[in-house]
């Protein structure tokens, strides 16, 4: 693909990098991911200043990717909790592929943390799948095409 054959300032990399692109967020995510979900608990396992935490957790919020539900523990204040909307789960996959690259290339001995799938135990890895099924093991196996709706997207 030619370097003016698409539109770079819709680029889907750079706007998903805009909202989940700092390294608080991804950590902010995967705690959540892992079933923390009080503010305390978050600062608490991430070591986050709380202004940061503060902020992370509200632009998170403010793009729907975790709500904020009430709870009360008995005798306290109401709080919130933040739990992941459907918009924050689809964000797994892209958790995954960085751990996965983690482990390969940054690790030093065995994966602090080892995924398996619940039901069957097997272990979990994300894998590039076109819709008829086929995996594919790389991007040069993939064809950038500007226009996803089908058109050529090229000028005519």
């Amino acid at each position: 693909m030619s370097d003016a054959s698409f539109d770079r300032s819709r680029c889907s990399v750079a706007g998903t990098l805009a909202v989940v692109g700092e390294k608080w967020s991804l950590l902010v995510l995967r705690e959540a991911f892992l079933g923390v979900r009080r503010f305390a608990d978050v600062q608490r396992a991430l070591g986050i200043p709380k202004a940061v935490l503060t902020d992370r957790l509200a632009t998170l919020v403010q793009e729907g990717i975790l709500r904020r539900e009430p709870y009360q523990a008995e005798g306290e204040r109401q709080r919130h909790e933040y739990r992941l909307t459907d918009k924050g789960r689809d964000l797994y996959p892209t958790l995954v592929s960085l751990m996965e690259w983690g482990d390969r290339y940054l690790g030093d001995g065995p994966p602090p943390l080892a995924l398996e799938h619940r039901e069957c135990g097997a272990p979990v890895r994300v894998a590039l799948v076109c819709d008829a099924g086929h995996e594919l093991p790389g991007p040069r196996e993939v064809q950038a095409r500007p226009d996803a709706a089908g058109g050529s997207g090229l000028p005519d």
